[in-house]
Protein backbone atom coordinates (compact mmCIF):
# COMPACT_ATOMS: atom_id res chain seq x y z
CA UNK A 1 0.00 0.00 0.00
CA UNK A 2 1.33 3.41 -0.97
CA UNK A 3 -0.63 6.58 -0.28
CA UNK A 4 -0.01 9.74 -2.26
CA UNK A 5 -1.51 12.03 0.36
CA UNK A 6 -0.02 12.87 3.75
CA UNK A 7 -2.29 13.05 6.76
CA UNK A 8 -1.55 16.35 8.53
CA UNK A 9 -1.70 16.03 12.32
CA UNK A 10 -1.67 18.94 14.76
CA UNK A 11 0.99 18.81 17.47
CA UNK A 12 0.67 22.37 18.74
CA UNK A 13 0.27 21.25 22.36
CA UNK A 14 -0.08 18.15 24.53
CA UNK A 15 -3.86 18.01 24.17
CA UNK A 16 -3.40 16.66 20.62
CA UNK A 17 -0.90 13.94 21.51
CA UNK A 18 -3.37 11.11 22.14
CA UNK A 19 -5.20 11.74 18.86
CA UNK A 20 -1.96 11.99 16.89
CA UNK A 21 -0.52 8.80 18.33
CA UNK A 22 -3.78 6.92 17.72
CA UNK A 23 -3.95 8.07 14.07
CA UNK A 24 -0.38 7.02 13.28
CA UNK A 25 -0.80 3.69 15.10
CA UNK A 26 -3.99 2.95 13.12
CA UNK A 27 -2.25 3.85 9.87
CA UNK A 28 0.60 1.45 10.65
CA UNK A 29 -1.85 -1.34 11.44
CA UNK A 30 -3.72 -0.68 8.19
CA UNK A 31 -0.40 -0.80 6.34
CA UNK A 32 0.34 -4.27 7.65
CA UNK A 33 3.41 -3.46 9.72
CA UNK A 34 4.30 -6.20 12.24
CA UNK A 35 3.61 -5.65 15.94
CA UNK A 36 7.28 -5.15 16.83
CA UNK A 37 7.71 -2.37 14.26
CA UNK A 38 4.45 -0.74 15.31
CA UNK A 39 5.62 -0.72 18.93
CA UNK A 40 8.87 0.93 17.86
CA UNK A 41 6.90 3.40 15.76
CA UNK A 42 4.82 4.29 18.82
CA UNK A 43 8.05 5.21 20.64
CA UNK A 44 9.23 7.30 17.69
CA UNK A 45 5.95 9.23 17.58
CA UNK A 46 6.04 9.84 21.32
CA UNK A 47 9.57 11.23 21.10
CA UNK A 48 8.74 13.41 18.09
CA UNK A 49 5.71 15.07 19.66
CA UNK A 50 7.47 15.52 23.00
CA UNK A 51 10.35 17.26 21.26
CA UNK A 52 7.98 19.47 19.29
CA UNK A 53 6.35 20.88 22.40
CA UNK A 54 9.47 21.02 24.59
CA UNK A 55 11.83 22.59 22.11
CA UNK A 56 9.74 24.26 19.40
CA UNK A 57 6.50 25.29 21.07
CA UNK A 58 4.54 22.79 18.95
CA UNK A 59 4.35 21.94 15.29
CA UNK A 60 2.87 19.51 12.82
CA UNK A 61 3.40 15.85 11.91
CA UNK A 62 2.72 14.53 8.41
CA UNK A 63 2.15 10.80 7.95
CA UNK A 64 1.54 8.49 5.00
CA UNK A 65 1.94 4.84 4.04
CA UNK A 66 4.74 4.10 1.59
CA UNK A 67 6.20 1.20 -0.39
CA UNK A 68 9.81 0.92 -1.49
CA UNK A 69 11.59 -2.11 -2.98
CA UNK A 70 8.73 -4.37 -1.97
CA UNK A 71 8.80 -3.18 1.65
CA UNK A 72 5.74 -1.62 3.24
CA UNK A 73 6.30 1.27 5.58
CA UNK A 74 5.21 4.59 6.99
CA UNK A 75 6.74 8.01 6.50
CA UNK A 76 6.63 10.70 9.18
CA UNK A 77 7.68 14.31 8.67
CA UNK A 78 7.85 16.62 11.68
CA UNK A 79 7.72 20.35 10.94
CA UNK A 80 8.18 23.24 13.35
CA UNK A 81 8.96 26.95 13.39
CA UNK A 82 11.06 26.80 16.52
CA UNK A 83 14.53 28.21 17.19
CA UNK A 84 16.27 25.52 15.14
CA UNK A 85 19.53 23.73 15.90
CA UNK A 86 23.03 25.05 15.32
CA UNK A 87 24.69 21.62 15.71
CA UNK A 88 22.37 18.79 14.64
CA UNK A 89 24.99 16.06 15.06
CA UNK A 90 25.58 17.03 18.69
CA UNK A 91 21.84 17.16 19.49
CA UNK A 92 21.29 13.64 18.13
CA UNK A 93 23.94 12.25 20.46
CA UNK A 94 22.53 10.58 23.59
CA UNK A 95 22.79 12.60 26.78
CA UNK A 96 22.63 16.01 25.11
CA UNK A 97 19.69 18.14 26.18
CA UNK A 98 18.79 21.82 26.37
CA UNK A 99 15.82 21.20 28.68
CA UNK A 100 17.36 19.30 31.63
CA UNK A 101 16.04 15.94 30.39
CA UNK A 102 17.93 12.67 29.77
CA UNK A 103 18.63 13.77 26.20
CA UNK A 104 17.81 10.43 24.57
CA UNK A 105 14.92 11.53 22.30
CA UNK A 106 16.55 12.15 18.91
CA UNK A 107 19.00 9.30 19.46
CA UNK A 108 16.14 6.90 20.13
CA UNK A 109 14.31 8.04 17.00
CA UNK A 110 17.45 7.48 14.92
CA UNK A 111 18.07 3.99 16.32
CA UNK A 112 14.50 2.83 15.69
CA UNK A 113 14.14 4.33 12.19
CA UNK A 114 15.19 2.88 8.85
CA UNK A 115 15.56 6.41 7.46
CA UNK A 116 16.26 9.36 9.72
CA UNK A 117 17.24 12.87 8.66
CA UNK A 118 17.09 16.28 10.31
CA UNK A 119 17.27 19.60 8.49
CA UNK A 120 17.44 22.64 10.73
CA UNK A 121 18.46 26.29 10.56
CA UNK A 122 18.79 28.79 13.38
CA UNK A 123 15.70 31.01 13.76
CA UNK A 124 13.92 29.04 11.00
CA UNK A 125 12.89 25.76 12.54
CA UNK A 126 13.38 22.07 11.95
CA UNK A 127 12.15 19.35 9.60
CA UNK A 128 12.63 15.73 10.69
CA UNK A 129 12.12 12.86 8.25
CA UNK A 130 11.52 9.31 9.49
CA UNK A 131 10.71 6.15 7.55
CA UNK A 132 9.93 2.82 9.22
CA UNK A 133 9.48 -0.33 7.14
CA UNK A 134 7.94 -3.71 7.92
CA UNK A 135 11.36 -5.29 7.48
CA UNK A 136 14.60 -3.71 8.63
CA UNK A 137 15.99 -1.71 5.76
CA UNK A 138 18.97 0.49 5.06
CA UNK A 139 18.76 3.68 3.06
CA UNK A 140 19.38 3.01 -0.63
CA UNK A 141 20.61 5.51 -3.17
CA UNK A 142 18.17 5.55 -6.07
CA UNK A 143 19.18 6.49 -9.60
CA UNK A 144 15.88 8.32 -9.81
CA UNK A 145 14.67 9.94 -6.60
CA UNK A 146 11.04 11.09 -6.63
CA UNK A 147 9.34 12.55 -3.56
CA UNK A 148 6.12 14.41 -2.88
CA UNK A 149 4.31 16.07 -0.01
CA UNK A 150 0.58 16.55 -0.62
CA UNK A 151 -1.81 17.79 2.05
CA UNK A 152 -5.58 18.42 1.78
CA UNK A 153 -6.96 21.83 2.60
CA UNK A 154 -7.40 22.09 6.39
CA UNK A 155 -10.77 20.60 7.29
CA UNK A 156 -10.94 18.35 4.21
CA UNK A 157 -10.36 14.60 4.21
CA UNK A 158 -9.75 14.28 0.45
CA UNK A 159 -7.26 16.18 -1.67
CA UNK A 160 -7.91 17.76 -5.05
CA UNK A 161 -4.14 17.72 -5.61
CA UNK A 162 -2.43 14.46 -6.54
CA UNK A 163 0.80 13.24 -8.07
CA UNK A 164 1.66 10.22 -10.21
CA UNK A 165 4.93 8.93 -11.63
CA UNK A 166 6.19 6.19 -13.92
CA UNK A 167 9.81 5.04 -14.13
CA UNK A 168 10.95 2.52 -16.72
CA UNK A 169 14.14 1.76 -18.64
CA UNK A 170 13.55 4.55 -21.17
CA UNK A 171 11.60 7.34 -19.47
CA UNK A 172 10.73 9.03 -16.20
CA UNK A 173 7.22 10.49 -16.36
CA UNK A 174 5.72 12.87 -13.80
CA UNK A 175 2.22 14.30 -13.52
CA UNK A 176 1.00 16.80 -10.93
CA UNK A 177 -2.70 17.65 -11.11
CA UNK A 178 -5.01 19.99 -9.23
CA UNK A 179 -8.77 19.49 -9.52
CA UNK A 180 -10.75 22.71 -9.61
CA UNK A 181 -11.72 23.79 -6.10
CA UNK A 182 -11.23 21.23 -3.34
CA UNK A 183 -13.03 18.37 -1.63
CA UNK A 184 -14.50 15.13 -3.10
CA UNK A 185 -15.35 16.45 -6.58
CA UNK A 186 -11.88 17.91 -7.04
CA UNK A 187 -10.42 14.60 -5.84
CA UNK A 188 -12.53 12.69 -8.40
CA UNK A 189 -11.21 14.88 -11.20
CA UNK A 190 -7.56 14.45 -10.32
CA UNK A 191 -7.94 10.71 -9.69
CA UNK A 192 -9.51 10.25 -13.14
CA UNK A 193 -6.59 12.21 -14.58
CA UNK A 194 -4.08 10.10 -12.65
CA UNK A 195 -5.62 6.86 -13.88
CA UNK A 196 -5.44 8.15 -17.45
CA UNK A 197 -1.80 9.17 -16.98
CA UNK A 198 -0.84 5.75 -15.64
CA UNK A 199 -2.44 3.90 -18.58
CA UNK A 200 -1.45 6.38 -21.30
CA UNK A 201 0.82 4.76 -23.94
CA UNK A 202 2.34 8.06 -25.12
CA UNK A 203 5.74 9.45 -24.19
CA UNK A 204 5.30 12.99 -25.47
CA UNK A 205 3.92 15.31 -22.73
CA UNK A 206 1.62 17.08 -25.22
CA UNK A 207 0.05 13.77 -26.23
CA UNK A 208 -0.27 12.79 -22.56
CA UNK A 209 -2.05 16.07 -21.70
CA UNK A 210 -4.51 15.51 -24.57
CA UNK A 211 -5.08 11.91 -23.46
CA UNK A 212 -5.83 13.11 -19.91
CA UNK A 213 -8.08 15.86 -21.30
CA UNK A 214 -10.39 13.28 -22.91
CA UNK A 215 -10.48 11.18 -19.73
CA UNK A 216 -11.64 13.99 -17.43
CA UNK A 217 -14.29 15.67 -19.61
CA UNK A 218 -17.09 14.42 -17.34
CA UNK A 219 -15.46 15.85 -14.23
CA UNK A 220 -15.34 19.45 -13.02
CA UNK A 221 -11.96 19.85 -14.72
CA UNK A 222 -8.47 20.50 -13.49
CA UNK A 223 -5.05 21.97 -14.17
CA UNK A 224 -1.94 19.87 -14.53
CA UNK A 225 1.61 19.55 -15.81
CA UNK A 226 3.39 16.56 -17.34
CA UNK A 227 7.19 16.30 -17.34
CA UNK A 228 8.94 13.48 -19.21
CA UNK A 229 12.66 12.72 -19.00
CA UNK A 230 14.10 10.78 -21.93
CA UNK A 231 17.00 8.71 -20.60
CA UNK A 232 18.47 8.30 -24.09
CA UNK A 233 18.54 11.98 -25.08
CA UNK A 234 18.99 13.14 -21.46
CA UNK A 235 16.37 15.86 -21.83
CA UNK A 236 13.27 16.94 -19.94
CA UNK A 237 10.17 17.74 -22.01
CA UNK A 238 7.44 19.62 -20.14
CA UNK A 239 3.88 20.65 -20.99
CA UNK A 240 1.20 22.01 -18.69
CA UNK A 241 -2.19 23.69 -18.67
CA UNK A 242 -3.13 25.97 -15.78
CA UNK A 243 -1.35 27.25 -12.73
CA UNK A 244 1.08 24.49 -11.76
CA UNK A 245 4.50 26.00 -11.01
CA UNK A 246 7.41 24.01 -12.47
CA UNK A 247 11.10 24.85 -12.10
CA UNK A 248 14.16 22.95 -13.28
CA UNK A 249 17.08 23.85 -11.02
CA UNK A 250 20.77 23.11 -11.10
CA UNK A 251 23.79 24.69 -9.42
CA UNK A 252 23.84 28.32 -10.55
CA UNK A 253 20.90 27.90 -12.94
CA UNK A 254 17.10 28.09 -12.65
CA UNK A 255 14.55 27.67 -15.44
CA UNK A 256 10.81 28.15 -14.96
CA UNK A 257 8.28 26.51 -17.26
CA UNK A 258 5.40 28.72 -18.46
CA UNK A 259 2.12 26.82 -18.70
CA UNK A 260 -0.75 27.38 -21.13
CA UNK A 261 -3.96 29.05 -20.02
CA UNK A 262 -6.95 26.75 -19.85
CA UNK A 263 -8.63 23.94 -17.93
CA UNK A 264 -7.95 20.27 -18.67
CA UNK A 265 -11.29 18.63 -19.44
CA UNK A 266 -12.94 21.89 -20.49
CA UNK A 267 -10.82 24.14 -22.72
CA UNK A 268 -7.33 22.89 -23.54
CA UNK A 269 -5.68 25.07 -26.23
CA UNK A 270 -5.65 23.66 -29.77
CA UNK A 271 -1.93 24.35 -30.05
CA UNK A 272 0.40 22.92 -27.42
CA UNK A 273 4.12 22.40 -27.48
CA UNK A 274 6.62 20.99 -24.98
CA UNK A 275 9.60 22.89 -23.63
CA UNK A 276 12.89 20.99 -23.77
CA UNK A 277 15.50 21.32 -21.03
CA UNK A 278 18.76 19.31 -21.19
CA UNK A 279 20.09 17.48 -18.17
CA UNK A 280 22.90 18.95 -16.06
CA UNK A 281 24.80 17.49 -13.11
CA UNK A 282 23.05 18.26 -9.83
CA UNK A 283 19.80 19.12 -11.60
CA UNK A 284 16.36 18.55 -10.09
CA UNK A 285 12.81 19.43 -11.04
CA UNK A 286 10.30 20.96 -8.63
CA UNK A 287 6.53 21.26 -9.12
CA UNK A 288 3.85 22.81 -6.92
CA UNK A 289 0.14 23.58 -7.05
CA UNK A 290 -1.39 26.97 -6.30
CA UNK A 291 -1.83 25.83 -2.72
CA UNK A 292 1.67 27.27 -2.36
CA UNK A 293 2.51 30.93 -2.86
CA UNK A 294 3.95 31.45 -6.31
CA UNK A 295 7.20 33.13 -5.32
CA UNK A 296 8.76 30.22 -3.48
CA UNK A 297 12.53 30.10 -3.57
CA UNK A 298 14.89 27.24 -2.72
CA UNK A 299 18.03 29.37 -2.41
CA UNK A 300 17.20 30.13 1.24
CA UNK A 301 17.72 26.50 2.22
CA UNK A 302 21.45 26.09 2.77
CA UNK A 303 22.81 22.70 1.62
CA UNK A 304 19.31 21.18 1.48
CA UNK A 305 20.10 19.17 -1.66
CA UNK A 306 22.33 16.94 0.48
CA UNK A 307 19.13 15.61 2.06
CA UNK A 308 16.24 13.43 0.94
CA UNK A 309 13.97 15.38 -1.42
CA UNK A 310 11.06 14.96 1.01
CA UNK A 311 12.89 17.43 3.28
CA UNK A 312 12.85 20.00 0.46
CA UNK A 313 9.16 19.42 -0.32
CA UNK A 314 8.23 19.71 3.36
CA UNK A 315 10.27 22.91 3.71
CA UNK A 316 8.37 24.51 0.81
CA UNK A 317 5.06 23.50 2.42
CA UNK A 318 6.28 24.88 5.76
CA UNK A 319 7.19 28.29 4.40
CA UNK A 320 4.83 28.88 1.47
CA UNK A 321 1.55 27.02 2.15
CA UNK A 322 -1.54 29.21 1.72
CA UNK A 323 -3.70 26.95 3.97
CA UNK A 324 -6.77 27.95 1.90
CA UNK A 325 -6.50 25.10 -0.63
CA UNK A 326 -4.98 21.68 -1.14
CA UNK A 327 -1.18 21.90 -1.09
CA UNK A 328 1.42 19.94 -3.01
CA UNK A 329 5.16 20.03 -3.64
CA UNK A 330 6.93 17.44 -5.80
CA UNK A 331 10.64 16.95 -6.49
CA UNK A 332 12.59 14.64 -8.77
CA UNK A 333 16.34 14.17 -9.25
CA UNK A 334 17.89 11.84 -11.81
CA UNK A 335 21.47 10.74 -11.19
CA UNK A 336 23.06 9.78 -14.52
Amino acid sequence: MDNHIHLALNASDRSYFAILKKEVHAMAVAGGLPEKRIAELDIIVAEIVTNLVKHAGGGQVLAKLIEENGKQGIELISIDNGPGMTDVTRMVADGVSTKNTLGNGLGAIKRLSDVFQIYSMKNWGTVILVRVFDKTSTAKKFKTEIRSVIIPKPGETESGDDFYSIVDKDYVKLFLGDGLGHGPEAAKAVQAAGNAFMECPHTDPVDIIRYINLAVKRTRGMVGTVAVFDLASKKWRICGVGNIITKVLSPGNSKSYLTYNGIIGLNVPNTLSAQEIPHEDGQYILMSSDGLKTRWDTSRYTSIMRYDLSILCASLIKDFARLTDDMSAVACKINL
